[in-house]
């Protein structure tokens, strides 16, 4: 009962939409009537029945106003009774024109009257849409009028005959209107069950969608918990190896887990496209700098398989845009990456051309060019396919997913670009990237502080403490940004250079007590509830001489956070019982000794809403899983000097 009352109110609301959107083509046939009419019926009774018909109009519209005007979708019981009267009410001024016509047109006004009761009849049927009242409203005072038509021809000395055919014909007429009505309304209701049916798959596609992006993030941060480990422990192997043989095993082992790190990013990738979570980012960079540097990352590998890797035109290239520097490193490590993969001898070359699209962008054209095999109009048909190696035996011959190509077509469409492919059998591949680019002003060089500025302080210990952490080599991804500040990250401190020449002066306390502070290790909270993950932070930090503590959760965090003041906390985002955010949430909020330590995001989910929900939390930077030494170090460099410039600002 309540679902049909419900149907009943939706189809009058339509209805009433319908009505509405009629209201300018109501008036103005009544007012071409008058015009028309009124020289046959009189200017006083064609200037009585517009006023009339106007007023019921504006009745109408004020009765309805809530629903036309989207406010409602229902009106209540008083107001529908007068709405219900004012569409009556319309719709009888309108046919009551017909009477006129019969008595001061003669035959040929009556003709004229059967026609606009006609038309009003089609009008009816066009607005009411599915709605049963709104027809009855509408219909019954032109079905009365037609009803009469008969007797008035009788009454203008039609013969019986000539009534009776009139009679039989207005009945056709309404039975012909009753029918398309009927026909209207399963019309409307296989289009209204073929949107929910529309609505309902593109719930069950988002779902899946959904479900899938949920399975794959799951198992992509679950699988980085085992490969922190995995990296960690080879770099550490690697390191302290004795002698040549364990060295190539140990980076092996790197290598093997790099290559699963890729795999991983792909996925994710391709998860975050497919649910349309991906997003690009507008800042300015070097574009020549990204693609110098993109190249050099790749230099060695070439160089191990015999082959020559060039750069053209990057001269012709502007130095500094606006753009997404790190999709576009991605889509050409994906490019460069698939380019080596597949030549076994001669080059790869990197062609650049680039032109003044209008005034303040510039089109940039690049272009990735092989010897390799080539592929026919077949593979071709199928390179940007997901998951699709394009022939049997290339994973198993080359590794990969068949998704580094498919995900960088994607992102240069998310740019705003194109990524396309030629290629010839046995001729090498050409794969051209097309992207504009606004053109940006060099940014102003940092200033550089007089080397008199600086000194040892009390302040300068958490720089000091780290004086011995390696500097972070370039990533073949971008390694962690800074939720703080996303412009700039402080440079890691680097071979040669003690932390306190780089640490702001402060004078205002003894230097022993500055001794003192420097003497003491670093200490820094864990907080993962995997030991795996713990023990490969302690792996990369131990040997540094760092003090380290370990907690398994949130709430244990905040305990050990109220006894022991700590310099860094590491803190795992996803935790059972107290997730990391809302554990920094917690140590913010409170009044214990580590209510502003810098908390550093370990976590496998680096979207910009995760990043900014860390942020939002009081987390101050984060680190990618799988965790590396590099990544480690060059996060604890960064919030070190970011805490040191704050202490020595608020001295």
């Amino acid at each position: 009962m309540a679902h049909d009352a419900a149907i009943h109110d939706e189809a009058f609301a339509d209805a009433v939409r319908r009505r509405r959107k009629n209201l300018l083509i109501r008036m103005g046939v009544g007012v071409v009537g008058v015009l028309v009419f009124s020289p046959v019926i009189g200017p006083q009774i064609a200037l009585a029945w517009i006023a009339t018909y106007f007023l019921v109009q504006l009745v109408d519209a004020l009765a309805c106003s809530p629903i036309s005007s989207g406010k409602a979708e229902t009106l209540p019981p008083w107001r529908k009774l007068i709405a219900g009267i004012a569409i009556a009410a319309s719709t009888a001024v309108y046919g009551f024109f017909a009477l006129p016509l019969w008595q001061l047109g003669g035959l040929a006004g009556g003709i004229c009257a059967v026609l606009i009761l006609t038309g009003g009849m089609m009008n009816a049927l066009v607005v009411s849409g599915r709605s049963t009242f709104m027809l009855g409203l509408n219909l019954t005072p032109l079905v009365l009028y037609l009803a009469a038509t008969p007797l008035l021809m009788m009454a203008e000395g039609a013969g019986r005959a000539a009534a009776t055919a009139a009679a039989v014909i207005c009945v056709t007429i309404l039975a012909f209107t009753l029918a398309a009505y009927a026909s209207n309304a399963r019309l409307a209701e296989s289009e209204r069950q073929a949107q929910r049916d529309s609505d309902r798959r593109r719930r069950e596609a988002e779902s899946a969608v959904a479900g899938k992006s949920a399975f794959v993030a799951t198992v992509s941060h679950d699988l980085r918990t085992p490969l922190s480990a995995i990296l960690t422990g080879a770099h550490e192997l690697e390191v302290r190896a004795q002698d040549a043989a364990s060295r190539e095993n140990a980076a092996l082992i790197g290598e093997a887990g790099r290559m699963m790190k890729t795999l991983l990013d792909h996925l994710l990738d391709h998860a975050k496209l497919e649910a349309g979570r991906m997003e690009v980012e507008t800042e300015t960079f070097n574009l020549r700098q990204v693609l110098a540097r993109t190249l050099r990352l790749w230099q060695r590998e070439a160089v191990d398989q015999g082959l020559r890797l060039r750069l053209e035109g990057a001269a012709h290239a502007p130095a500094w845009v606006v753009g997404d520097a790190t999709r576009i490193r991605q889509v050409l490590n994906n490019l460069i990456s698939n380019a080596l993969k597949f030549t076994q001898d001669g080059a790869v070359t990197i062609r650049i051309r680039a032109w003044d699209q209008d005034p303040d962008a510039t089109a940039l054209i690049i272009e990735v060019i092989d010897t390799g095999p080539g592929m026919n109009a077949q593979q071709l048909s199928r390179l940007f396919t997901p998951f699709d190696q394009t022939e049997s035996g290339v994973s198993a011959r080359h590794g990969g997913t068949g998704l580094g190509l498919s995900i960088s077509r994607e992102l240069a469409q998310l740019m705003g670009g194109w990524l396309t492919a030629r290629s010839t059998k046995g001729e090498g591949a050409t794969f051209t990237l097309a992207l504009t680019l606004p053109r940006a002003p060099a940014p102003d060089a940092p200033p550089v502080e007089a080397p008199e500025s600086r000194d040892r302080s009390a302040h300068s210990r958490p720089l000091s403490s780290a004086r011995s952490l390696e500097p972070a080599p370039t990533p073949s991804r971008p390694e962690p940004l800074p939720v703080t500040t996303p412009q700039t990250v402080e440079p890691p401190v680097t071979a040669g250079t003690t932390a306190a020449d780089e640490a702001p002066c402060i004078d205002d306390e003894p230097e022993t007590a500055a001794e003192e502070s420097a003497e003491r290790p670093l200490r820094v909270l864990v907080v993962d509830d995997h030991e795996i993950n713990r023990r490969a932070v302690q792996l990369i930090l131990t040997p540094l001489g760092v003090e380290i503590a370990t907690a398994v959760d949130g709430l244990a965090a905040l305990t050990a956070a109220e006894v022991q003041t700590y310099d860094v906390i590491f803190m795992d985002v996803r935790m059972p019982e107290l997730d990391g955010r809302e554990t920094t949430r917690r140590l913010r909020a409170g009044d214990g000794p580590n209510r502003a330590t810098p908390v550093i995001a370990v976590t496998a989910d680096t979207a910009q809403d995760d990043i900014d929900a860390c942020m939002a939390a009081g987390m101050d930077y984060f680190v990618s899983k799988p965790l590396t030494p590099a990544a480690l170090l060059g996060a604890l460099n960064h919030v070190l000097a970011e805490a040191a410039t704050r202490e020595t600002e608020a001295a």
